[in-house]
């Protein structure tokens, strides 16, 4: 084999990588059929509900979504809301505000291994959305440790993220439950907002090697 069918093999699987690459990085992120996690970009720092703001979102088919804001603290705690509740008083972390969306109806995030109530949203594999109120009060009463409770949530209508995607509104992230569960938020968008730039700037080097070697050979 002669030099310049070495050098030209040697870059077409270096180019090949580079683009595989990027085509993980899109498909781990993939909002359109797998839960993620949205960062607010500096966009919507104007927006007095969605700026600086961390959502998990999970798709529901036809290009519709539903999520809940999970950086969002408000006053409030179970206890204030329902102090003839032993069990309400007992939790005394925030209730956040989940969306501008049925913000009288409390919702619960659990981490579990199954189902906790047979009718709950499967968000990621060990994240339920509990939505009807028998299961929420079930979550107080024995998983409040493992659990977040939200105000209100968020609806996206068929097409509505995605074009808030295209228009530079969110960056995209994996998943992640521990993250959505974390006992504080303070710093929380800070902190995913340069992860998020770090990862964009990776697709992006990935992307400029891919062209880089593609025009040497």
């Amino acid at each position: 084999m002669d030099k310049h069918r070495s050098f030209a093999k040697i870059a077409s699987l270096v180019l090949a990588g580079a683009l595989a690459a990027c085509a993980l990085v899109v498909r781990a992120a993939d909002f359109s059929t797998e839960p993620v996690i949205l960062v607010a970009k500096p966009a919507l720092n104007a927006d007095q509900l969605y700026g600086s703001t961390i959502l998990i979102v999970k798709p529901m088919g036809d290009d519709q979504h539903v999520g809940f804001i999970i950086n969002k603290p408000t006053p409030l705690t179970l206890g204030r809301l329902f102090p003839d509740d032993e069990p309400s008083q007992k939790v005394t972390d925030p209730v956040y505000l989940g969306g501008p969306v049925s913000t009288t109806v409390l919702f619960a995030l659990v981490q579990r291994h199954g189902n906790p109530d047979g009718g709950a949203m499967q968000i990621t594999p060990d994240l339920y959305a509990v939505v009807d109120r028998v299961g929420v009060d079930n979550v107080i009463a024995k998983d409040a440790d493992h659990a977040r409770f939200y105000a209100g949530l968020v609806v996206w209508q068929p097409g509505e993220l995605r074009d808030e995607i295209d228009r530079g509104f969110w960056y995209v992230l994996d998943a992640d439950t521990k993250l959505v569960l974390r006992k504080s938020t303070d710093g929380m968008w800070e902190e995913l907002l340069e992860r998020s730039r770090m990862a964009a700037r990776r697709v992006r080097a990935s992307a400029e090697d891919a062209h880089h070697y593609a025009y040497l050979f």
